[in-house]
């Protein structure tokens, strides 16, 4: 149990690397070796939860090599939430993916174990340069599962996307250099407590490099004006993929709330986050609200409620607090699981419609109207914060902590706002896909290309709708579980002592500023 922080990594990283090596085997081989992969990330996630369960802060440091020196893994309750939010949606994506998307190139099984493999790293990480490395699995990964299949829309959405990311990489290992040349650390845990002793002559150099963090940060969450990529790039993708890629921009999110609350209570990031992330999220929110009313693509209508619940996150930790902050975690794993089963029924419903594929327009009636639209409906439901579903719980606690001022009455207004326009957009859309019919004359005679028939989408898409009801019945542990996620983070202690040993404040570190 010692070494259990490390399986959500190693599982997932030595499978891609052993689907390589039989690459030219039968699919068959990959997609077995992809489901014992993920059950083990499941075991490992259960035991994980029921480790930090009791808030066990679980760190390990490779090689025996004690922090600030070696690379350290720390599970803590925030992490393990993360790594079974992952571990949720990879099941359903994975077996969509299976019903033919996995068969349109030969490394679409190794790119997605990657991916996982990324992602829970940068969950797990205590150390920032190894959440570096991390990122650049894990987008490495990205650019190929977003890719896959082929198309000039991916293509074009690929490109955008490898082109900011490359970017935020190259300000990210600027702020590193700097930061671990005024510090003469990365290992978060010593970080917070270097920032507490710099002198005021460093401030400056090193809140520049804090600011730098932020920024790339914010552009993984796809916060505006950074965040206009994301619409474009998840609209484009396959289903499973971007089913998949909800979780990452909640790596942004997770960065964000793990910097603020071990390093940005220190004078050289004091109030680093106040003068500005408020505004930028609730800018965020109007923003993606008005493009899910106006897009005519189903799928880039749920790419921008997800942008949406990105700027709600970002708005609550923008507030800070306990409260605030257990109802951003209580709200995170929500949203992240009913976006990534919206865009699983996607693709089922641009298979049933033929040739109009997710376009929001008048068509035939397609064949299994009936249980699409009633799966529509419960995930509207869900993703708008409508009673009685967790979304509506989640929506409840946010503004429940709001405080009474002007923030928190922003806060009320827009948030309130943005559920009622984005339930309005799924509203037309519904009625667009579902009730209307086309005219005769609207029909366009190009003959539709056969439905997949297979049983592996529908099943996948049984299993993502099976978060809704999860996610009700679980809201009083899960609402108990993120209160004592939130305290754990406003507390720092149990971080701090869990990676950092006794003495290593005293070891004395190389500046070079």
């Amino acid at each position: 149990m010692m070494h259990l922080p490390l399986l959500p990594v190693l599982v997932p990283l030595v499978t891609a690397v052993l689907m390589l090596a039989v690459h030219r085997a039968d699919i068959r081989v990959a997609r077995g070796m992809a489901a014992m992969s993920l059950g083990g990330l499941g075991i490992a996630a259960i035991l994980l939860l029921r480790q930090a369960g009791d808030g066990t802060v679980a760190a390990v440091s490779l090689g025996n090599w004690p922090a600030p020196f070696g690379i350290v893994f720390v599970a803590d309750r925030l992490a393990v939430l993360m790594v079974a939010t992952t571990t949720a949606i990879a099941v359903p994506a994975l077996l969509a993916a299976c019903g033919g998307l996995d068969r349109r190139g030969r490394y679409f099984h190794p790119f997605f174990q990657m991916q996982i493999a990324g992602l829970n790293g940068a969950f797990l990480t205590g150390d920032l340069f190894n959440l570096f490395v991390f990122f650049e699995v894990l987008l490495i990964a990205s650019y190929g599962l977003l890719v896959h299949g082929g198309g000039p829309a991916r293509a074009r959405a690929g490109m955008h996307y490898v082109v900011l990311n490359l970017v935020g990489s190259i300000i990210f290992l600027i702020a590193l250099g700097l930061l671990y040349g005024m510090l003469g650390t990365l290992n978060m845990a010593d970080v917070a407590e270097r920032l507490s002793v710099v002198p005021a002559a460093d401030a400056a150099p090193v809140r520049t490099a804090l600011v730098l963090l932020v920024a790339v940060f914010a552009l993984k969450a796809a916060l505006l004006p950074l965040g206009f990529w994301l619409p474009h790039a998840y609209g484009a993708a396959a289903a499973p993929t971007a089913a998949l890629f909800a979780v990452l921009t909640k790596v942004g999110i997770y960065a964000l709330i793990r910097l603020s609350s071990l390093a940005l209570d220190a004078p050289p990031g004091a109030a680093l986050l106040s003068p500005w992330l408020l505004p930028v999220a609730l800018t965020t929110v109007a923003v993606a609200t008005a493009g899910a009313l106006s897009a005519v693509r189903l799928g880039t209508v749920v790419a921008h409620l997800l942008l949406l619940s990105t700027g709600m996150l970002a708005a609550a930790l923008a507030e800070g607090g306990v409260p605030m902050m257990a109802a951003l975690l209580y709200y995170l794993p929500h949203t992240t699981l009913v976006s990534a089963a919206l865009f699983l029924l996607v693709a089922q419903i641009a298979a049933a419609r033929g040739h109009s594929g997710d376009r929001l327009v008048r068509e035939a009636p397609m064949p299994g109207r009936a249980w699409l639209g009633a799966s529509f409906m419960v995930l509207a439901v869900a993703v708008t914060g409508l009673p009685p579903l967790s979304g509506f719980l989640g929506k409840v606690m946010l503004l429940g902590a709001a405080p009474p001022n002007a923030a928190g009455y922003a806060l009320w207004v827009v948030f309130i706002l943005s559920g009622f326009v984005a339930a309005l957009g799924l509203a037309r859309a519904a009625s667009t896909l579902f009730w209307e019919r086309a005219a005769p004359a609207e029909n366009p005679p190009v003959p539709a290309p056969p439905a997949p028939r297979g049983w592996a989408g529908p099943v996948a898409l049984v299993l993502a709708l099976g978060f809704v009801p999860a996610l009700v019945l679980g809201a009083a542990p899960l609402s108990a579980y993120a209160r004592a996620a939130a305290e754990q983070l406003a507390a720092r202690e149990p971080y701090l002592r869990a990676v950092l040993p006794a003495g290593a404040a005293a070891v004395a570190r190389e500046v070079r500023p």
